[in-house]
């Protein structure tokens, strides 16, 4: 037992005493919210590093019952391949997108603003059902510590609603303390799961046979494929880090960390690699690293470890992370107190991945907002820099979605799973024009091969979430996909979703109190999406001509929005992108003031 505690105060010490912390003078410096290169790997790192509690288990629950896991190296392989060709993909955008901004961004300037407001709607359901998911899955591991894995519902609803609501809590109050308790929390999963690594080979070591069997369910060759590729999507569903990351570099501090630095002084032979690395896009490409092979060697050694004792998701009321768990700690001294820590630290972490969601949500809500999507009122940012009606409004969304899944993990995961594709597939086609428009010769050819296969494989998983996923709600997910994308046309051609210079400036520089590029990215999609709007417009005019219906339009043509090199020139001198028009207005307004005003000398 002296082992155990001294263990946990061991690595907890370490943990905390490199976990980031946010100090005054880089708020006055960076700005409020503003995260370093551990803060990040924290924030937007955490639901794709937690997605090894329960996509294994997903994976092999699709397997296990019809005796089919001996196969599961070939779901491994895949999802390895997914992982490393998806993260090279996003690697890529943050060295043409230095701004950040995600897939919305990349297929604004690329695919057009049709697309580009697809994927923002897709994306703020994701984050949401990311949250769903995340403390789901933490109910399910705290229920499994008392063998209670197929208790009634209402508990997993229950501890699920409680979960998003802590995390709620804490994202509300910044990122500089989510960061510091989100690192913490990492490094004791980190530390404790290296060790129960060495107690299952210990295990393995001294015999320990595996867990009674029961007879598999009977299968045709059909049947037993489509369990592949179901077993494969299960096992690929927590991606979305990487459309954190690239999204969310607006939040990370445009500077170098120590790593860097020193690079740059003692090992100046290696530039290419310190330069790849630098700034803000470099600290999204160092956490975008860790996402190449982190999912498929995860799977691989608990797919290793769970054949050779037989546990699965359900074996003996645990889940399959749980089981080897209790197998791991039960080598070591006082091994109960581990594994009794290990569970609930992996509901704190669970609970702590939708803290990814609620950081990303907000740097896509508030442009939606910009570009009318969604009401102003939303956007609100309080002096932490948290826009904090958004989160709110998520924290609701995900509790009430938990209710109408009845607390089943499962059951949420097809939804999530086209939540993370869909942006995926727009990303590797915005790329593949990038390649198109600014490479030429041996990198224009190598680049449309990576981007090519990107797009083929993100559409086949895309594709195999709907299918492999239909008798557990995946025909819903398109019924919800087509309503979310109509929904967000009608608010956009609606009175809510029109908004001039004047309003765009004011959501942007004073609501949202965002500057430099990223503002004036935001002023340039805002111009891009209120075109779009006024061509809908005009082309539902035309179309109720043709019955005799006649209805002149409200407003006059909006503002062309110009190339987005511009904008991003222009966001460089920190000013406005809208600063011309704006002046122009107030010059235009200025001059009809004096001219209504009656003059000094009138005539006689």
């Amino acid at each position: 037992m002296l082992f155990a505690i001294g263990l946990l105060i061991v690595i907890f010490f370490v943990s905390y005493r490199f976990a980031p912390r946010e100090r005054q003078e880089d708020a006055l410096v960076h700005g409020a919210g503003q995260v370093g290169m551990l803060a990040a790997l924290a924030l937007f790192g955490v639901d794709y590093f937690t997605s090894y509690y329960y996509a294994t288990g997903e994976m092999m629950s699709a397997l296990h019952p019809y005796g089919l896991e001996r196969y599961a190296y070939f779901a491994v392989a895949l999802i390895a391949l997914a992982n490393f060709v998806f993260g090279a993909l996003y690697m890529f955008f943050l060295g043409a997108f230095k701004e950040g901004g995600g897939s919305f961004t990349a297929s604004m300037r690329y695919l057009g603003p049709s697309l580009s407001l697809i994927v923002a709607v897709v994306l703020v359901q994701d984050y949401v059902l990311t949250i769903v998911v995340s403390t789901l899955s933490g109910s399910d591991q705290l229920l499994s510590i008392m063998g209670a894995y197929y208790v009634n519902w209402i508990w997993h609803f229950l501890i699920g609603a409680a979960l998003a609501s802590v995390t709620w809590f804490l994202t509300i109050r910044g990122r500089g303390e989510s960061a510091q308790v989100v690192f913490t929390l990492l490094g004791l999963f980190a530390g404790l799961t290296l060790t129960m690594f060495v107690g299952l080979i210990l295990a393995h070591l001294r015999g320990l046979p595996p867990a009674p069997g029961e007879p598999p369910l009977p299968t045709t060759l059909g049947q037993a494929l489509y369990h592949m590729l179901t077993a494969s999507m299960k096992g690929m569903v927590a991606l979305t880090g990487l459309e954190a990351m690239a999204d969310g570099v607006q939040f990370v501090i445009d500077e170098d960390y120590a790593l860097i630095k020193w690079g740059k002084k003692h090992l100046p032979r290696l530039n290419w690699l310190w330069n790849f690395y630098s700034g803000k896009s470099g600290i999204g490409r160092t956490v975008q690293t860790a996402f190449l092979f982190y999912g498929g060697l995860t799977t691989l050694i608990l797919t290793i470890f769970s054949l050779r004792f037989q546990v699965f998701d359900g074996t003996f009321g645990r889940t399959l992370v749980g089981n080897l768990a209790y197998i791991g700690f039960d080598q070591f001294p006082g091994g109960i107190i581990l594994y009794w820590f290990y569970q609930f630290l992996a509901v704190a972490l669970l609970s702590a991945a939708s803290m990814t969601a609620y950081q990303d949500l907000q740097a896509i809500t508030w442009r939606n907002v910009a570009i009318g999507e969604i009401p102003e009122i939303v956007v609100y940012r309080n002096p932490k820099g948290t826009f904090t009606r958004p989160v709110t409004a998520a924290a609701i969304a995900a509790i009430v979605i938990q209710l109408l899944v009845r607390g089943r993990t499962t059951v949420a995961v097809p939804f999530y799973g086209i939540g993370v594709f869909l942006p995926i597939t727009a990303m590797g086609l915005a790329m593949r024009r990038h390649v198109l428009e600014n490479f030429s010769g041996r990198k224009r050819q190598w680049g449309l091969i990576g981007t090519n296969f990107s797009i083929f494989l993100s559409v086949t998983v895309l594709i195999g979430q709907v299918v492999g996923k239909w008798e557990e709600g995946g025909w819903v997910v398109l019924i919800s996909l087509i309503v979310l994308i109509l929904m967000a046309h009608a608010i956009l051609i609606s009175p809510v979703g029109y908004r001039d210079p004047d309003q765009i400036y004011r959501i942007v520089r004073v609501k949202s109190r965002v500057e430099g590029p990223m503002g004036a990215i935001v002023e340039w999609q805002s111009l891009k999406v209120q075109e779009y709007r006024y061509k809908l417009l005009v082309a539902i005019t035309r179309f109720w001509e043709w019955f005799g219906v006649r209805r002149p339009l409200r407003f006059e043509p909006p503002v062309i929005a110009g190339e987005f090199d511009e904008a991003i020139e222009v966001g460089h001198t920190h000013h406005s992108y809208l600063e011309p028009y704006l002046n122009n207005n107030q010059d235009q307004s200025q001059a009809a003031q004096v001219k209504e005003e009656p003059s000094a000398n009138p005539p006689a």
